[in-house]
């Protein structure tokens, strides 16, 4: 039976996401998907992309880095399942330098605009993001940062499922995760932690939380949908502090 691996933000840990790579020996039919932020803050954002794109069965929801790239490249839509992102030019357009910060202006480590295009290319026609049916018949939804409990994923806006964090219109504004009941799994990255943030509602898995801070010297985790294995690599080092 194939596999669906979801690994938590990546940021630039190549070294980090081969090994994990290796660990989970997956087969020409597994999936691997990565719940966004790739590039930004880590040691070789090249690596991660050179590694990924050549995974037959990658697969990636955009996350807030991803899309702040997009949005300077001029490329970015406004739908959630990225339908009406303009694809990249046959050309090098005339991009600066800028395109490659994340958001907040984030930086980037060892690229320049001759990296661009091989930066931008794993990213085209990706949504923000998908759906799936895990077992006991329990449907799953993987975003890079979260959903509105009660708002359906599809009419939520791509910043949105990018960037939430906290309900600020609720009082002591609890996480998303916090006030979310289900029925679907959803599993996410964004909010770094040192272990996943696991979630339950009437004794079943709502949410799970990824970003066990690879880059700050933490781990890089991914959880196989079918049967609930993590599998975690630990950091070489903080990348951001050290």
């Amino acid at each position: 039976m194939s596999s669906t691996w979801v690994v938590g933000d990546i940021h630039g840990c190549a070294e980090e996401l081969a090994e994990l790579i290796q660990k989970l020996m997956l087969s020409g039919e597994d999936r691997f998907l990565s719940v966004g932020d790739l590039y930004h803050r880590g040691p070789d954002p090249l690596g991660v992309a050179q590694q990924l794109t050549a995974l037959p069965g990658f697969e990636l929801v955009l996350g807030n880095h991803e899309r702040a790239m997009w949005r300077r490249a001029g490329l970015v839509g406004q739908a959630a399942d990225g339908s009406d992102a303009r694809p990249l030019p046959e050309e090098d357009s005339a991009w600066d330098e800028s395109v490659l910060l994340g958001d907040g202006r984030t930086s980037m480590k060892r690229v320049g605009l001759a990296d661009v295009r091989s930066l931008l290319a794993p990213l085209v026609q990706q949504p923000y993001f998908r759906r799936g049916e895990g077992p006991e018949d329990q449907a799953w939804i993987a975003v890079h940062a979260g959903v509105v409990p009660g708002l359906p994923v599809e009419q939520s806006s791509p910043d949105l499922l990018c960037s939430l964090r906290r309900m600020h219109e609720l009082p002591g504004a609890p996480y998303w995760y916090e006030t979310y009941a289900g029925p679907e799994l959803v599993l996410f990255g964004h909010t770094p932690s040192r272990f996943p943030r696991a979630c339950r509602a009437q004794g079943r898995l709502v949410a799970l939380g990824l970003d066990t801070g690879c880059v700050y010297g933490g781990s890089l985790t991914a959880y196989r949908i079918e049967d609930g294995e993590l599998a975690a690599v630990d950091a070489k080092r903080d990348y951001v502090n050290d």
